[in-house]
């Protein structure tokens, strides 16, 4: 039988769900099988998660966010999770700063989130008062990020 029948039939077993194909041309026969494989399954008892544990988020309160708010006037806040960013770009002039007059509707920083970059308008005019988050720092919803009286 010639070699390339062979192995033609050797594809031909293992690309379908036969186990066995047996071919015979005059005096010669071959016989494949296929191997059969043993799936050993085995049941895990052991807990491979580690355990959770606490973890201290550091910010500002929500007591203390009303603190802010009463004592040095309006908060803004970040209205996504993501990443804080006080300049356009690294090694800029920050958009604001302690001090800075600004309009309702200024940009005021960026955050990142899913790689997007947002930019943060205020809602209000005033002096800024204080820069409550640092250049680079993991931002939260709802987090006071500067206030301005």
């Amino acid at each position: 039988m010639d070699i390339r029948k062979v192995k033609k039939l050797i594809e031909m077993l293992e690309s379908s769900e036969l186990e066995v194909i047996e071919i015979q041309e005059g005096e010669e026969s071959v016989r494949l099988v296929k191997k059969q494989t043993e799936t050993v399954v085995s049941q895990v008892t052991q807990n491979l998660a580690d355990p959770v544990t606490e973890k201290t988020v550091i910010g500002h309160s929500q007591e203390a966010l009303s603190t802010i708010t009463a004592a040095d006037g309006e908060v803004i806040t970040s209205p996504m999770v993501g990443t804080f960013y006080a300049a356009p770009s690294p090694g800029a002039k920050p958009f604001i700063s302690v001090g800075d007059e600004i309009q309702e509707g200024d940009i005021v920083c960026i955050v990142e989130a899913m790689k997007m970059m947002n930019e943060i308008k205020s809602d209000f005019s005033g002096k800024v008062t204080s820069v409550l988050v640092e250049n680079s720092e993991p931002v939260e919803f709802g987090q006071a990020l500067f206030t301005v009286a």
